[in-house]
């Protein structure tokens, strides 16, 4: 099944830039490996030829995967988007009703996400507990260490 997935333009075009690489690239790099290896003689006991078969397995599962993610990607429209409720591409600071540390995350698609540059999936617990709340909302989330609670201090888009 299809699934439709939203990006920025520059998420896109990384995308893109993934593809053209993969497909311009490596390539033609595991082609002339296959070549090579084939040059050697008998196939049947080749591990070289054997291994450059399924690393261009991969890469052709890669290759398609991506080429179905891009067909299926859609550019958000920010000027669309409710700024006053957390969604996809929100940066939200938030406060943990615990130990009261605040941590300040920008919500993204899977394929954005960088824990080190604070861009956290859509798809993680917290994530999926501050979608639709607004600032000053206090929200429970379900995390593998258990249930914690979150208050929204702020929500800014870029």
């Amino acid at each position: 099944m299809n699934e439709i997935k939203y990006y920025t333009e520059a998420g896109l075009a990384a995308l893109k830039e993934e593809l053209v690489q993969l497909e311009s690239v490596e390539r033609p790099k595991i082609s002339a490996m296959i070549a090579e290896a084939r040059d050697k003689g008998d196939l049947s006991e080749n591990a070289e030829y054997d291994a450059a078969k399924e690393a261009q397995g991969h890469l052709e599962l890669k290759i398609a995967k991506l080429r179905n993610l891009i067909a299926n990607a859609r550019i958000l429209d920010d000027s669309k988007l409710d700024k006053s409720k957390v969604l996809i591409y929100s940066t939200v600071k938030i406060k943990n009703m615990k130990n009261k540390a605040e941590m300040t995350y920008t919500l993204v698609p899977e394929s954005e996400s960088d824990l080190k540059a604070g861009k956290i999936s859509v798809t993680s617990p917290i994530a999926k507990g501050l979608l639709g709340n607004k600032e000053g909302d206090i929200v429970s989330v379900q995390a593998p260490a258990g249930v914690m609670e979150f208050q929204i201090l702020s929500i800014t888009r870029e």
